[in-house]
């Protein structure tokens, strides 16, 4: 009975040091190309689907001998189903898409794939929240290397920290936006990572990236509004401390606003967008039901002066423009379904953190996804979906 007790401990730790892996790939790989395949991006793409692969198989195996395990328990819930009704329809478009290269389409969609198989496989059993907390743990230390590397990285023309190509500050400051709501949900339960969360603020507002602060702002006013369970003197302590940091980087948001204005591309501008979204909207009316395809948008949308785009910088349209109205209806089905259990988790568990949490990120991706958006997927990250959704749809079994 003691040698099985002690299995059981070497099989959670394994378990827990593998979620923790997991995360870190996932904050981590946003700059794998930026580092080592500048020369070669479509090398480094490979690589990061790789290790992505790896990652899956590895997690499969960890399932071996799992006898409680089945994946059919995992995609019970409302939220799992429209997620997996949005990977089978990206698959889908795969066949019809226009991309430059529909295997390299065929590769973004097989790592969507495999990021949210990896998840389903690794959160399972009645721990669930020491095994998600783990993967929060690992992106939150990927994404701070991966600010390290921006903050040592020469500055962009514009005095943005990043690179235009390979480590845009727009995705920078989503990555950074996610990662600070994961560090301020661990904090909770260790004040030591209040840290990492006051570094990724200030590395998001060092980004420039005017969407995800605003939508940050936004989800983390509505945050404070609603936690109960802290105190008033903290709330003010971090309204303090965001006052502080926004006055201490004033001068150079000040300069960076005058050369946005004078001297950027207008179809960067809100203005201007609103010219790429007039364009997009109707190229993505000539397929109105089932869209371009996955990864087409690149490949179809032509450049606006200097400006390339890359996506609509507006998520339901970027949706409606490579899936159609099947697209926009699957992909406000699984924000809703995660809204609305992240609601019911929080009214009727209030000590279980992950309602609170899954209603901040869904708003919070929502606001971001008005005027910009990412160039396959969502801005919600799928594995971060998966791992919120069976916190929340299986609260009654974990809690």
């Amino acid at each position: 009975m003691v040698s099985d007790g002690i299995q059981v401990a070497e099989r959670e730790c394994m378990r827990t040091t593998l979620q923790w892996c997991a995360g870190l790939f996932f904050g981590f790989r946003i700059c794998i190309t930026y580092l080592g395949f500048q020369v070669d991006p479509r090398t480094g793409s490979a690589v990061t689907l790789a290790l992505s692969g790896c990652l899956f198989a590895a997690a499969l195996i960890d399932t071996f001998g799992d006898t409680t395990f089945s994946m059919s328990t995992v995609f019970h819930g409302r939220t799992m189903r429209w997620l997996l009704a949005y990977i089978v329809l990206a698959g889908a478009s795969v066949a019809w898409t226009q991309a430059e290269s529909s295997s390299v389409a065929a590769g973004y969609w097989a790592g969507m794939a495999a990021d949210v198989a990896t998840v389903a496989l690794l959160l399972r059993g009645v721990a669930i929240q020491r095994q998600l907390d783990a993967m929060m743990r690992g992106f939150v230390v990927g994404t701070l290397v991966v600010a390290l590397v921006a903050w040592l990285s020469p500055t962009l023309p514009d005095m943005r920290i990043g690179n235009e190509d390979f480590l845009h500050p727009n995705g920078l400051g989503l990555e950074f936006a996610l990662a600070f709501f994961m560090a301020q949900h661990l904090t909770a339960k260790n004040r030591h990572w209040r840290w990492a969360a006051i570094a990724l603020g200030v590395s998001l507002l060092r980004t420039i990236s005017k969407t995800s602060i605003i939508a940050c702002m936004v989800a983390e006013c509505f945050y404070l509004l609603r936690e109960r369970q802290m105190s008033r003197r903290i709330k003010v302590q971090i309204a303090l401390a965001a006052s502080v940091v926004i006055a201490a980087f004033w001068g150079l948001l000040e300069a960076y606003f005058s050369m946005y204005t004078a001297n950027g591309d207008q179809a960067e501008t809100l203005t201007g967008r609103t010219t790429i979204w007039a364009l997009s909207f109707l190229m993505a009316m000539e397929r109105p039901w089932v869209g371009h395809g996955l990864y087409s948008y690149r490949a179809l949308i032509p450049a606006f002066g200097t400006f390339e785009p890359w996506h609509a910088h507006n998520e339901l349209l970027q949706q409606f423009f490579e899936l159609g109205l099947f697209g926009v209806v699957v992909t406000a089905g699984l924000y809703l379904a995660l809204w609305r259990a992240g609601g019911l988790s929080a009214k009727n568990h209030p000590d279980w953190p992950y309602g609170k949490l899954a209603a901040v990120l869904v708003l919070f991706s929502l606001v971001h996804g008005l005027t910009d958006t990412v160039n396959f997927g969502l801005s919600l990250p799928l594995w971060l979906f998966v791992g919120l959704a069976i916190a929340t749809d299986q609260v009654e079994v974990t809690a």
